[in-house]
């Protein structure tokens, strides 16, 4: 299935195809020139709660599993769901979409670049 997870700095690769930005948040002084994707799903990112609870800054940090739980209840909404059935479509028509995270997020296993990826090829398995 075409669909790669990265960072959003790392490099363009010529088999990426569209790139996406899954990020609540867009880089700090990141010039507009200079940003790496072709398109910013900030909806399809945790929302401020999650990720402010997942680091700990409302207190104990949350569990991978606790975070993982809240953020696939989050991508239950209308809006996230619009977009991941869009990006399902791209990909059952054999198009490669490359999801980007933070620059942060060096754990891919531990990241929700890789949860929406799965819910993406699920709804390209229906």
């Amino acid at each position: 299935m075409p669909i790669k997870t990265k960072r959003w700095n790392d490099p363009r690769e010529a088999d990426d195809g569209w790139r996406v930005l899954i990020c609540r948040y867009r880089p700090r002084a990141l010039p507009k020139k200079d940003e790496t994707w072709d398109a910013w799903y900030s909806q399809l990112g945790p929302s401020r709660t999650l990720h402010a609870d997942f680091y700990g800054k409302n207190g104990q940090p949350l569990s991978w599993e606790e975070y993982r739980q809240r953020y696939l209840e989050e991508m239950q909404a209308e809006e996230p769901r619009e977009l991941i059935a869009g990006l399902a479509e791209l990909a059952a028509e054999g198009k490669t979409i490359t999801l980007l995270c933070s620059s942060a997020c060096e754990d891919a296993s531990h990241c929700h670049r890789t949860l929406l990826r799965e819910l993406i090829e699920a709804q390209v398995r229906i």
